[in-house]
């Protein structure tokens, strides 16, 4: 399952990927770098998110197996 900041870092991302585009479409340099930008902080995000994710499996993991002894 997603988490919220998995969510929130793929929809960063994509949106600079179009910001980017639309940088390029019109000619401005500006947004272009500002999309760039928004992508990096998007797939940031999203890499936290996963490793919340991967600890929380991980505590989980820990729980059950604890809970079998």
């Amino acid at each position: 399952m997603l988490n919220k900041n998995q969510v929130q870092g793929t929809v960063k991302d994509l949106a600079g990927k179009v910001q980017e585009q639309a940088g390029k479409l019109v000619g401005n340099k500006e947004q272009q770098a500002k999309g760039l930008l928004r992508q990096v902080a998007g797939q940031a995000e999203k890499q936290f998110g996963d490793v919340k994710e991967v600890l929380q499996d991980a505590k989980d993991a820990m729980k059950d197996a604890a809970a079998r002894r």
